[in-house]
């Protein structure tokens, strides 16, 4: 099983193409909560205008949340995911299975045989 830090360098990796990453990229941050902050461009990729259903655990009440927290969700085409000091590995591991997802392209056209065009 391949590391979620790999993996996100090899998602990186496969949408630089001398233009994309001088606009977008990636950034992990730490903020002061204290915990980690990363936010990943999704413009010009496949997950442009993508949503994702958010998920968010911890209580945000005081707008200042104590561990455990999380909260990851898509906005303007921009993956959003923080989380407390030891979140940052799920935070990326989040990003990962919901890009998988809305990248594999889904069989159009294929029924109960298994046959296309049938």
């Amino acid at each position: 099983m391949k590391d979620a830090f790999a993996e996100l360098a090899e998602w990186f990796a496969r949408h630089c193409n001398g233009e994309w990453e001088h606009f977008y990229g990636v950034k992990i941050e730490s903020c002061d909560n204290p915990g980690w902050w990363v936010q990943i461009d999704l413009r010009g990729t496949a997950l442009e205008g993508k949503t994702m259903e958010r998920h968010r655990e911890g209580d945000f009440s005081a707008n200042d949340p104590q561990p455990p927290w999380i909260d990851c969700f898509v906005e303007d085409n921009r993956f959003e995911g923080a989380g407390d000091v030891t979140r940052l590995h799920e935070i990326v591991h989040r990003f990962l299975e919901w890009a998988h997802r809305e990248e594999t392209p889904t069989c159009q056209g294929v029924k109960e045989t298994g046959v296309v065009g049938e």
